[in-house]
């Protein structure tokens, strides 16, 4: 199983998404612990995710349509101006012009974690990371014999087709635009590219910086040429629009229809909030008609109950929907500080316009802190609400799973327990939700929040459904 690890390696060093130890300290997100086989899932899991991405996609078309009726009256104000809350007048512009009224995010990535009692969605991510990590590791798993979920290259085949439904035609140049903030995430990125370009797709990716404008269109100059970008893959958070170089010329661009960019630039679909949104009673009738009954309940299931941590003063006889402090209905945020350890199992983060509302930055977890600490999280979100809303969320504990990995100093295999995070992504490909592959994040047990970091294994998911044995 060693050899396996150290052959898995070795690939992924080769094609630049690992880290070569040889030439100096890891950056970014280029070091993890390597598994001898893939993470594997049920069947009934595996047929429950490749159905999950519809439903998803379906939330996202609600979403957007909720979104609209708000601001034309049909639906409740609040809602729009929820998710319009600490937004420049110029980014809710961009999310409401006509030209992108019905566009929706070609990617979706729901974060899961197995629990004793199931999956939980924690979060949705519609411009992800691990896109080209995932898509390198299945090809590195399929290359040893192991069949994993969307097969060896179902990311860069689904990420292909996605842009090309996307355009509507297949003769496109694509341009994958990694800003600066996202700059550890470039590596990937120029692996997806160089793996799309392998395949006959016209794909580079580049800063924002390298963008040429013209009164034409968007162009790049490669080896002295001059080409012409039709589409942008925008890889950049609509928060840091200041930060990154020729952004009001590439969306000049695509205002007048130059160019073609996903994900939309629409950061109300990019809010946490959309889950506390779903829960909300008033709302419950809008998305049973949007989603219908069956996508419904599949999200009931799966979105944890989570509320926006608004610092409105609310009547006295006013409770918050559905929130419960030792069995009591609760009026006020603050008083969830003052519970058991027991009864603060809950997460506030940052709903998403901010820099900390990605990579499990600006989370605070109740159970892990002492009452006055966390009594101090829940004001610091109250606080900051005019700005950058909060919500709150239930924490769900993550079932142990016992994960083999190679120990980088040794080169010998070990064991650990951990907690499993699932991202699978979805491509949406002529109006549907396609399962491309499954990246499976597993932490030692030991970590409250599951994400990428050196101490956790990363693999690609493989079930019963595709399982083979190298």
């Amino acid at each position: 199983m060693a050899k396996r690890c150290c052959s898995i390696r070795s690939g992924l060093v080769n094609e630049k998404i690992y880290a070569d130890l040889n030439e100096g300290p890891a950056t970014g997100n280029d070091l993890w612990r390597i598994s001898p086989e893939p993470f594997w899932i049920s069947e009934e899991d595996h047929h429950r995710l490749v159905k999950l991405g519809n439903a998803l996609l379906s939330f996202y078309e609600s979403s957007n349509r909720l979104y609209f009726e708000s601001i034309d009256g049909k639906a409740p104000s609040w809602v729009a101006g929820y998710l319009d809350q600490g937004k420049p007048d110029a980014v809710i512009s961009y999310g409401r012009m006509n030209r992108f009224r019905s566009h929706l995010p070609g990617v979706i990535r729901p974060d899961i974690i197995l629990t004793d009692g199931g999956m939980i969605i924690t979060e949705l991510d519609s411009v992800p990371g691990g896109i080209g990590i995932t898509g390198a590791l299945c090809s590195n798993y399929s290359s040893l014999g192991f069949k994993v979920t969307g097969d060896a290259n179902g990311i860069v085949n689904g990420f292909a087709r996605m842009v090309r439904s996307f355009a509507g035609r297949g003769d496109i140049s694509l341009a994958i635009i990694v800003s600066e903030e996202s700059a550890s995430y470039r590596k990937e990125m120029r692996w997806l590219a160089s793996e799309l370009m392998r395949g006959g797709f016209n794909a580079y990716a580049i800063a924002p910086g390298d963008v040429i404008f013209t009164e034409e269109g968007l162009f790049l100059d490669t080896e002295g040429r001059k080409i012409r970008i039709d589409v942008v893959y925008r890889f950049f958070e609509l928060f840091d629009l200041k930060n990154i170089p020729k952004s009001e010329l590439i969306i000049y661009a695509a205002k007048k229809k130059k160019v073609l960019v996903t994900p939309p630039l629409k950061a109300f679909l990019e809010e946490k909030m959309l889950i506390a949104l779903f829960h909300h009673p008033l709302l419950k009738s809008y998305w049973i008609r949007g989603l219908g009954e069956e996508a419904f309940g599949i999200l009931s299931s799966l979105f944890p109950r989570t509320w926006i941590m608004d610092q409105s003063i609310v009547p006295s006889y006013a409770v918050i929907p559905d929130l419960y402090i030792g069995g009591r209905p609760v009026s006020d945020w603050r008083a969830i500080g003052t519970g058991t350890q027991k009864e603060r199992r809950f997460v506030i983060k940052p709903s998403g316009f901010s820099e900390l509302a990605w990579g499990s930055r600006g989370v605070t977890v109740g159970h892990d802190l002492s009452e006055e600490v966390w009594s101090k999280g829940i004001d610091g979100a109250l606080k900051s609400f005019p700005r950058n809303p909060y919500v709150l969320q239930e924490f769900h504990k993550g079932k142990i799973y016992e994960s083999s990995y190679l120990d980088q100093v040794t080169n010998s295999v070990m064991t650990m327990e951990g907690r499993v995070r699932l991202s699978p992504y979805y491509f949406v490909i002529n109006g549907k939700a396609e399962l491309a592959g499954i990246m499976a994040t597993i932490c030692p047990k030991d970590k409250k929040l599951i994400h990428g970091m050196m101490d956790a294994v990363i693999v690609p998911c493989g079930s019963s459904v595709t399982m083979g044995s190298a």
